[in-house]
């Protein structure tokens, strides 16, 4: 590791950390523990975007991949440093910038915690509305790297949407700006557009301004329960499909809610539940009661809404969710995060899809998720150390995907392509839209310095 010692002329000696202890806890994420290590040859911590810079910019010329790593939380690898050099830890750049409440805007730098935007901004009555699930445990950086979404994106839409401005570094050091901090721009290519969801392969971002809105007066969450999931997954279908006015809307199948009953210690009935929320200045009751119709036209067996505390727990089940169905069972580890989405209409037949194929196979394979975009979660469960169990379980897996794509769908909403989605990249955008893509990549990064062995299909089995 000693040729690693042209860091410390980039920058701050202090910043640079080349100790086993460092480098061990940057050699994979949530995705790849256990089954994927790369431990990087040093860890760097930038305070500034000179220092990014520098370090990119030293890197880069000595032919040393840079792989921009935050909170550790992805799940399909996508800060893990497969081709070791420098782990670039944007924790420290974790300042809130400045709060414009009179624009709708904040600007913060990568390292901040998505909750800690919404702190920021809520004594001004404001809020960022498409912070996902895991914002608390995330940064921006993750986010806008992996253009992530949330329970809100049904009304909201992703990050990306909510992202008006980045400064970013490039992979031969250059800082550059892309958009603009007005509310609407025709200037040039749209080159903001382009990192979003690149995941750190063209550029590393230092500052984000950020697009606010104010919060709803009226808020009001519930929970429906069904009787069959068909009846669950066609009353979403049909709810978005009428355009009911929903900020959220999920769905849980029967098996998901036994497992969380299990972990929470409730006594729900194990039977497929709809999670819905309700943003309004005004007339909230009214949508309220247009959700209501809709699932009553699904045979919809009880259905409750209320407001503050009672919303919140009424909506428990649903937060704690993706811990339960990993803690449920001890016995039983999961193959891989799924993340498909789909055309809405295609959303019940999906659904139903996958519960064929677990019952079929006689593996639990519970779902969940944004239900009103059509993203569906999906984790195949098979017991612990059984080597076929996981093979079976990893075809399982792989032909809910192919399922989403033959129907027009994605093999990832949210969650990004990382090392785990690489394989589907062609099927799902075809030769000629990846090779469009390695052409934008080799154009900025043409050293191929910008975490490395990512998005990518390549010739390898892929390490997840």
């Amino acid at each position: 590791m000693s040729e690693m010692g042209f860091l410390t002329d980039a920058v701050d000696g202090s910043k640079v950390k080349l100790g086993d202890g460092e480098r061990d806890r940057h050699a994979n994420d949530w995705a790849t523990e256990g089954r994927v290590e790369a431990t990087p040859d040093a860890v760097v911590y930038p305070t500034t975007t000179e220092d990014v810079s520098n370090v990119v910019a030293v890197c880069d010329e000595r032919g040393v991949p840079v792989t921009p790593y935050a909170a550790g939380t992805g799940l399909e690898g996508n800060a893990v440093p497969v081709r070791r050099g420098v782990s670039l830890d944007m924790t420290e750049m974790d300042a809130v910038l400045d709060v414009r409440p009179d624009d709708f805007q904040i600007d913060v730098e990568p390292g901040v915690y998505g909750s800690a935007v919404n702190e920021a901004v809520e004594g001004d009555g404001l809020f960022f509305p498409p912070l996902p699930s895991s914002g608390s445990i995330s940064t921006i950086g993750g986010m806008v790297a992996n253009d992530a979404g949330g329970m809100g994106t049904v009304r909201y839409g992703k990050v990306g949407d909510w992202i008006d401005e980045l400064e970013v570094v490039l992979a031969d050091g250059r800082i550059v700006e892309f958009g603009s901090k007005a509310k609407k721009t025709s200037s040039g290519y749209r080159m903001r557009d382009l990192i979003v969801g690149s995941e750190g392969t063209l550029g590393v971002v230092t500052r984000a301004t950020l697009r606010l809105k104010g919060i709803p007066e009226q808020i009001r969450g519930g929970r429906a329960t069904f009787d069959s999931l068909d009846d669950a997954a066609g009353a979403v279908f049909d709810a978005v499909r009428s355009e009911v006015d929903v900020a959220k809307i999920e769905l849980v199948d029967a098996t998901a809610a036994s497992m969380a009953n299990s972990y929470l210690g409730t006594d729900l009935p194990d039977a497929p539940m709809v999670f819905v929320e309700f943003h309004a200045n005004h007339g909230v009751e009214r949508e309220v009661g247009f959700a209501r119709s809709v699932f009553e036209a699904h045979d919809v067996a009880s259905f409750e809404v209320g407001a503050d505390d009672e919303a919140d727990e009424l909506w428990e089940l649903r937060r704690e969710l993706g811990v339960a169905v990993r803690s449920a069972n001890p016995s039983l580890e999961p193959v891989h995060a799924g993340d498909i989405a789909v055309p809405i209409t295609e959303y019940p037949d999906t659904v139903r899809y996958i519960k064929e194929l677990s019952e079929e196979h006689g593996v639990p394979i519970p779902c969940f998720g944004h239900a009103g975009d059509g993203n569906i979660h999906y984790l195949v469960l098979v017991e612990e150390g059984d080597d076929e169990a996981m093979r079976e379980g990893v075809e399982l897996y792989e032909k809910v995907v192919e399922h989403a794509l033959e129907v027009g769908g994605t093999c990832t909403g949210e969650h990004g392509i990382g090392l785990g989605k690489r394989k589907f990249m062609g099927r799902e955008h075809g030769e000629g839209g990846v090779r469009a893509m390695r052409t934008v990549k080799d154009a900025l990064d043409p050293n191929g310095t910008l975490n490395p062995g990512k998005v990518f299909p390549d010739d390898g089995e892929d390490p997840l």
